[in-house]
């Protein structure tokens, strides 16, 4: 009698309690579109010249904005410039860790590295990559080597640190194993160390990502003919400016874009098991 009465309170109980999936709507739906609503309007308040905003201000408008990417979709001028920056961030990113890995896996498994090299490191990791440019223009010339020397100075430093991280988290118990078992270095490195640090390098991935996708447009502007950067500054002397805004905003989609295949492939690996 008494379980009849649990089970009759249970399903009462349960009958009462609201479903989760409206607050879950509300959560990833609701408030990402109200954001972006207000901002919408705020954008709209700041170009319109009857509320105060200058005749120049006016052509930065959502309605010039929306005209030009009709515009440019038609045309498809934007896209081989888009091929030509992601080509960019994609070798870019490469070098990084082509980099940044190897030097992330030596301060993490060596004390006497990480001592020699940590001051070193930390000083070139604040200085801004931008500040390179003349040296680099300089170095490699007009093209895309210095673009690449950019992208990749600014991307090694997450990537390395991260690497780092990652190896001095492991447990120090499974070396010790593995050095039982006579293990060689390698079989160390393959079997325990890249496993462990995988995480930890999606994370340094990601935040590479984000500095390369800062740095790519003023990069780009050293004498390249082909890239976002370029075409907003072809844009800006054409005095196309709805174009302008629009390659802004494509800009940030992208980017953004690129942040959630990043965040999308950790959250991957984190739930592999």
């Amino acid at each position: 009698m008494s379980e009849a009465k649990e089970i009759t309170e249970a399903q009462s109980l349960a009958s009462s309690t609201p479903p989760a999936w409206p607050g879950r709507l509300h959560a990833q739906f609701l408030l990402p579109a109200s954001g972006l609503v207000v901002t919408l309007l705020l954008w709209w308040l700041a170009t319109q010249p009857g509320l105060g905003a200058s005749a120049m201000a006016a052509r930065f408008s959502p309605a010039a904005t929306w005209e030009a990417i009709a515009t440019l979709a038609n045309t498809r001028e934007l896209w081989p410039h888009t091929v030509d920056s992601l080509r960019r961030v994609i070798v870019g990113l490469a070098l990084a860790l082509g980099v940044g890995v190897p030097i992330g896996l030596l301060v993490g498994v060596s004390c006497a590295f990480e001592r020699s090299t940590t001051a070193t490191f930390q000083f070139l990791r604040m200085i801004s990559p931008l500040s390179w440019m003349p040296l680099a223009v300089m170095a490699l010339g007009i093209g895309d080597a210095p673009v690449y020397f950019l992208l990749a100075f600014a991307a090694v430093w997450p990537i390395a640190l991260n690497v780092a991280a990652g190896v001095q988290a492991i447990d120090p118990r499974w070396l010790r194993l593995a050095r039982s078992l006579a293990a060689r270095r390698l079989e160390v490195l393959i079997g325990i160390i890249i496993p462990a640090i995988v995480s930890h390098l999606l994370t340094g991935v990601r935040l590479a990502i984000g500095l390369i996708w800062v740095v790519l447009v003023p990069a780009e502007m050293l004498g390249v003919h082909a890239g976002l950067g370029y075409f907003i500054l072809d844009t800006r002397d054409r005095m196309a400016y709805g174009e302008l805004m629009a390659v802004i905003l494509f800009i940030g989609m992208l980017g953004y874009l690129l942040d959630l295949a990043a965040r999308l492939a950790h959250r991957a690996w984190d739930r592999r098991d």
